[in-house]
């Protein structure tokens, strides 16, 4: 089941979302960003990041473009100590570059995410 905040925030234009669920492996990663990408405005998101730490498998992460996204979700879920669970944080570009606010953004999103749960 993939659970959707949708919009968290927005800077410059650019829109950050947040999603995510229980997978218990690669096969079921695809699944849920397949899922997510059903939605019209996910698959046209620019970036759709994702970080899961698997009990089977160890850590994995796919940054779309977005790099060192991936590794921002994956430190959060270890110092979470949350494994089989699955991260995805969307962001739709508005044409300004946000340098290393991009990263908080990822991290507000996470955050939010696990407050969540």
């Amino acid at each position: 089941m993939l659970i959707q905040l949708g919009q968290v925030l927005s800077d410059r234009g650019s829109k950050y979302a947040v999603s995510g669920g229980p997978v218990l492996d690669r096969a079921g990663v695809d699944a849920a960003l397949k899922t997510l990408k059903r939605e019209k405005s996910y698959a046209k998101a620019t970036h759709n990041t994702w970080g899961v730490q698997l009990s089977e498998g160890g850590p994995l992460k796919g940054d779309d473009g977005e790099s060192g996204a991936g590794m921002v979700i994956l430190r959060m879920l270890e110092r979470e100590g949350l494994s089989d669970h699955l991260i995805i944080v969307t962001r739709w570009y508005g044409g300004k570059h946000l340098g290393g606010d991009r990263f908080r953004h990822v991290q507000t999103c996470v955050s939010a995410y696990l407050e969540a749960l």
